[in-house]
């Protein structure tokens, strides 16, 4: 092992003899080695910004005018916007208020007509006005109804078939109505009691279609709730109105705003007497005017021509004479509020039914 290192020290020498001869002279020689002259260190350029400029005082002020001008524009902007806006709600809102006014105006001018308001009733399906009708030669009520939805009014047959009967109080109280009039005329058969001619009930014919004759009218609503009626010679001529329901009884009192002739039949016979009325206004309300007697004797209660003054004073388009006398019965609000003739209520084949 120490030999080796001998070795090593020996072969090191050896590479290392020529340079340690060389200084070795060099420090005879007097020669001092000196570090290298590197010189100081280098100097960082600045960073030049090549294309730059600093901006003058005049742009900066010139770009802030620009954005307050930019700024209040938008302000200005935004300001009639909502201003805009709001006015725009405003038409909009006078606009719909104003949508209903004509209908509105129309309503107040006949229910004026129509005098003292005794009671009402307002759903979604209807609104019915209740008034009392005051006159020199005899006194009743009128109804007023304004149909709403398909299922505002129907008419129900006594029963649910030809032959049954019962009274406008029942058929209000067995239908869950709010208000009840009766209908069309009947005949008795056999100790049973059927609708007069025409009769149909949810869109079908009862008993089949009849010809008119005579005065015989059928009178009912369609299928967009208006009030149709008159004399029809064929059945085809009826279907085209699409009844949905509908009695007959005589006669016709008023036609397209025109009073029509009373027969010279129906004119004295009787002369006044308990009347019941169907008929309606351009917008399509049903007016319903029920007027009280005594009796059926002549003495008492109403002329078909008076009748036909009211109609015309009421501002009415069609107006038909339905079933009278002991018949004429109005019921609102599951009370009855004319005075029957008859000292009770009649059994009846159909009566007219308005639902809440």
């Amino acid at each position: 092992m120490r030999t080796g290192v001998q070795q090593l020290n020996r072969t090191v020498l050896l590479a290392c003899a020529p340079f340690l001869g060389m200084l070795i002279w060099l420090l005879a020689a007097g020669v001092k080695p000196e570090a290298p002259d590197i010189g100081p260190p280098p100097q960082t350029p600045e960073p030049q910004l090549v294309g730059y400029a600093e901006p003058q005082l005049e742009s900066l002020d010139r770009a802030g005018a620009i954005a307050k001008d930019i700024s209040a524009s938008v302000k200005r902007v935004s300001e009639l916007y909502t201003k805009t806006n709001r006015s725009m709600n405003a038409m909009m809102s006078t606009a719909k208020s104003q949508v209903g006014r004509p209908a509105a105006i129309y309503d107040r001018r006949i229910s004026i007509k129509l005098g003292y308001l005794r009671d009402s009733v307002q759903s979604d399906n209807l609104t019915a006005q209740l008034y009392t009708i005051r006159a020199q030669h005899f006194s009743g009520y009128a109804l007023k109804v304004k149909l709403k939805s398909d299922k505002a009014m129907s008419m129900a047959l006594a029963g649910g078939k030809p032959g049954s009967s019962e009274t406008t109080l029942a058929a209000v109280k067995r239908t869950g109505a709010i208000a009840g009039v009766n209908a069309g005329g009947f005949a008795d058969q056999a100790g049973k009691r059927y609708p007069l001619s025409t009769t149909v009930v949810g869109g079908e014919y009862v008993t089949g279609f009849e010809p008119s004759f005579n005065d015989l009218f059928f009178v009912g609503l369609n299928e967009d709730l208006r009030l149709i009626g008159g004399k029809y010679n064929d059945k085809s001529q009826l279907d085209k109105e699409k009844p949905k329901f509908g009695a007959s009884f005589v006669p016709v009192l008023r036609k397209n705003g025109v009073n029509l002739p009373i027969p010279a039949k129906w004119r004295t016979s009787p002369l006044r007497a308990p009347r019941t009325v169907i008929a309606n206004y351009k917008d399509n309300q049903i007016l319903m005017m029920v007027i009280d007697g005594r009796g059926e004797d002549g003495s008492s209660g109403a002329t078909l021509e008076e009748l036909q003054i009211l109609l015309s004073r009421f501002g009415t388009i069609d107006g038909y004479n339905l079933d009278g006398g002991g018949s004429s019965t109005l019921v609102f609000k599951g009370k009855v509020v004319n005075s029957p003739s008859d000292g009770q209520l009649r059994r009846l084949a159909t009566n007219f039914l308005f639902f809440q």
